[in-house]
């Protein structure tokens, strides 16, 4: 199969960005980054892209009426630099469905939680503050909702004693880098596979052929005896 043609949209300062240009240049991930677009100018994200030489834009949503003409702004961008799949790695803003028609089934979020568990914005308090052990991230493919589209993979990550949103935050970030990667090389393999609804208003249906997308879950048991006070190993919940 051909190299996958990515488009990574970032806020801003791109570490999920940066895991998916060291996958390429180590030859983890057959892909190429097409372009990197940013809503917001002068964040890192764009110069990790530009030591990598990857093409940047900024097209800053502020200067768009409303959410469509931004977002068909940076389709035609998209396009033009060649993306096929799109990449939301750390993007803040909601797509229309201007720019998911675009890309049917073509455009990859993670976020820090296991979904549907605490969609929307800083996942990572929401599970501070409803106290629950065990938390994580989840690759998934982006419909018009917020954060319910199809479920891709997902990685454990214990909440520890005495955590707080830095430090639960900078865990998830590691199995987010590696997750984000792996999800992407089993779409690079042509292993995703993708049900459109049955019904008008349903919801499509993923699967990566021959991996559990409950990644990393089986580790769950390991992971709360962490969080009721055990060593916590670099990497918890990562799987095979």
């Amino acid at each position: 199969m051909p190299p996958l043609d990515l488009g990574v949209l970032i806020s801003g300062r791109g570490s999920n960005l940066q895991a998916i240009l060291d996958a390429i240049a180590d030859g983890r991930l057959d892909a190429r980054v097409r372009l990197v677009l940013s809503n917001r100018p002068g964040v890192e994200g764009l110069a990790r892209a530009e030591r990598a030489g990857v093409p940047t834009r900024v097209i800053a949503h502020r200067d768009f009426a409303d959410r469509d003409t931004f977002d068909a702004a940076a389709v035609d961008a998209l396009r033009d630099a060649g993306a096929t799949w799109v990449v939301l790695a750390g993007f803040m803003r909601l797509l229309t469905t201007t720019f998911l028609d675009a890309f049917p089934h073509r455009v990859v979020n993670i976020h820090p939680s296991l979904l549907p568990s605490f969609p929307g914005v800083d996942a990572q308090q929401q599970a501070l503050d409803h106290g629950v052990r065990i938390t994580g991230c989840t690759v998934h493919l982006v419909d018009a909702g917020t954060d319910t589209g199809p479920i891709l993979a997902q990685a454990a990550v214990p909440v520890l004693d005495g955590d707080d949103h830095d430090t639960l935050a900078a865990r998830i970030l590691v199995q987010e880098h590696a997750l984000l990667v792996r999800a992407l090389s089993w779409i690079a393999d042509g292993r995703l596979q993708v049900t459109p609804p049955a019904a008008p208003g349903g919801r499509a249906r993923a699967a990566i052929a021959g991996v559990d997308t409950a990644l990393g879950l089986a580790n769950v048991d390991t992971a709360l005896g962490l969080a009721q006070g055990g060593r916590a190993p670099e990497q918890v919940g990562e799987g095979a």
